[in-house]
């Protein structure tokens, strides 16, 4: 599927792209194509902003499409576009999520410093500091300067300027998901390279802020790049199931009459999944067709205590599926997603999803970060979210001063990232850790001090190793040093954190500390068999993004000879080092073993 010829067309004109068609024909045709002055090519782009923000005065936004235009004017996209239709869709995105104007003129002029004669002093002086800000943060670092570690360097300098102003991740994300529309003209490797990217850092950012309704295509559009047979295979499913609308219809309107018999005022949908949700679900719970359950969505009218009531209301109607119940109203996702989820027994016994939500919940799910620009609140609700920092972007920015290195902070910074986490309790708090993480991870994350001198831990009651994953719900107590008058003897216990914990903690936080102490304390290098447990370690994070593991080294030992190596732990060593990227050594990994099977 060429997704320039699916979404440029709605996207600032882009046009269709023909099959066999030289690059230079494209271009004239473009040129030809191109919109005049007449048809105005950014009225859309403030038609779209004006319904949200009907009091903006849009003369800013085509003094920034004007010098844009100008700026790019001769510059093509591989599709052979004027490079002009590139931010003025990244701008429609950010207009279409409700983003104020001085978001869109960002998007507008995002690519000008990086590929333009346009200095960041001369957009500063044109459209202020505020603007320049924004663009200075997605503006990427030159390869010819940095080499290998220009894309690390840029994500990092993306997430430092994020930590003053979260827009400028709002923008970068409208900007890879146009990319990613736009994708089927480059080569199937660079399609590969750039989807597997997106999915390992833009997809999680895009999660981590909440923006579903962003989040939602560019789930989609990874998979279409990535797995392209079973995007094509869910599809179909979604196209061609039977009956499926009238099922929904039936569910809607008899959810609809238990609430009114409940005195409940909501607003009930159909909320059907979209498709990498779909395979997801599939590839997880080993189904041989399409998983793929009735889903609804409950809007109250009201404050959080009728999201219960309605959840009661429903209950009586059809049975609730045991273990399927969550409240993520008391205990909110690590995004502050609110909600309650529940699955029932719906007519003709077949099992519904129900999500149930207020109004505010509902703005906050689709749009996350950006409900507050789309839904200013009295008291300057829209400044306020300028510089507010989520906690994992604090925690993230926390741990980034201490790491010197780009493609280690790249690395953590995936891991920080991973899609899995648990949340636990501990000092009377919810703490929110990744998927396997251990009392060390927890330690750290309540203090440096409390994880440096870590000594045991209880889980639920009992003493456990400290190299114990933590699984969701569980209440730990973490005991240091200072506690040894309850019953722990520090004098038997080393001092400092032992290196052994860096062959088990998952955070980058717990990982970052325990090499800063280590450093600090003139511990000689770190020596080949930390090597290899790290190095094996990485392998084994790489893995658990692919909900894939290794029961014993075998695959590991033959993938090694395959690739030339002496032995083992000349590939472990070569992982830690870099001289060879984990997830290259994963996706080789998982090809052997499935080939062998």
């Amino acid at each position: 599927m060429d997704l320039d010829a699916g979404r440029g067309a709605a996207m600032g004109g882009a046009l269709p792209t023909r099959p066999g068609e030289l690059p230079l024909a494209r271009r004239l045709r473009s040129l030809l194509s191109w919109p005049t002055a007449d048809t105005d090519p950014v009225s859309h782009l403030v038609r779209t902003h004006r319904t949200i923000h009907p009091g903006t005065e849009p003369s800013v936004l085509r003094r920034a499409y004007t010098i844009a235009d100008n700026m790019h004017r001769g510059q093509f996209r591989k599709s052979g576009e004027p490079y002009i239709t590139h931010p003025l869709a990244v701008a429609q995105i950010c207009a279409e999520i409700g983003m104020d104007a001085t978001t869109l003129v960002a998007a507008l002029l995002h690519d000008t410093v990086e590929d333009t004669r346009y200095t960041l002093q001369a957009l500063a002086e044109d459209f202020g500091r505020e603007v320049a800000h924004l663009v200075d943060g997605v503006t990427k670092f030159d390869k010819a300067f940095y080499g290998k570690a220009a894309e690390a360097e840029t994500i990092r300098k993306m997430i430092v300027a994020a930590g003053k102003d979260v827009r400028v991740l709002i923008i970068k994300l409208a900007d890879r998901l146009h990319n990613m529309r736009t994708l089927g003209v480059r080569s199937a490797a660079s399609r590969e390279r750039i989807a597997r990217k997106t999915q390992e850092v833009l997809v999680p950012l895009c999660d981590r802020l909440g923006i579903q309704t962003l989040k939602r295509e560019l789930d989609d559009v990874v998979l279409l790049h990535l797995e392209p047979d079973e995007h094509a295979r869910i599809a179909r499913h979604v196209h061609d199931r039977p009956g499926w609308d009238a099922y929904l219809d039936e569910v809607v309107t008899r959810a609809k009459s238990a609430l009114r018999r409940s005195r409940v005022d909501a607003v009930v949908t159909a909320r059907p999944r979209h498709l990498y949700s779909i395979w997801k679900d599939t590839v997880a719970g080993g189904h041989a067709a399409p998983f793929d359950l009735p889903r609804i969505a409950i809007v109250v009218d009201g404050p959080a205590t009728d999201c219960y009531a309605a959840l009661g209301a429903i209950h009586g109607v059809w049975r609730p599926v045991p273990g399927r119940f969550k409240d993520f109203i008391a205990s909110p996702k690590n995004n502050l997603y609110r909600s309650l989820h529940t699955s029932v027994c719906g007519p003709k016994d077949r099992t519904v999803e129900v999500l149930i939500r207020t109004e505010e919940m509902h703005r906050s799910a689709e749009y996350g970060v950006a409900a507050d620009f789309r839904f200013p609140r009295s008291g300057g609700g829209t400044a306020a979210a300028r510089s507010e920092q989520p906690d994992w972007l604090r925690r993230v920015l926390d741990w980034e001063q201490d790491t010197a290195d780009p493609a280690q902070f790249l690395e953590s910074l995936r891991c920080d990232l991973a899609e899995t986490q648990v949340q636990v309790f501990a000092d009377g708090r919810q703490v929110v850790l990744p998927a396997g993480a251990t009392p060390v991870d927890l330690a750290y994350e309540l203090g440096t001090e409390r994880g440096d001198h870590c000594l045991a831990a209880q889980v639920n009651g009992r003493l456990v190793p400290l190299s114990s994953e933590l699984d969701e719900g569980d209440v730990v107590e973490i005991f240091t040093e200072t506690d040894a008058a309850d019953g722990f003897d520090a004098d038997v216990a080393p001092r400092g954190p032992r290196r052994e914990w860096l062959g088990f903690v998952k955070s980058p936080q717990a990982q970052m500390q325990i090499s800063r102490w280590f450093a600090d304390h003139t511990e000689p290098g770190i020596s080949i068999a930390d090597k290899v447990r790290l190095g094996r370690a990485t392998v084994g994070l790489a893995l658990r993004k692919h909900d894939r593991g290794l029961a014993s080294d075998l695959p590991l030992l033959r993938l090694s000879e395959e690739l030339g190596y002496p032995d083992l732990e000349t590939l472990l060593v070569a992982v830690f080092d870099r001289v060879i990227e984990p997830d290259t050594v994963v996706r080789q990994l998982i090809d052997l073993v499935d080939h062998r099977q």
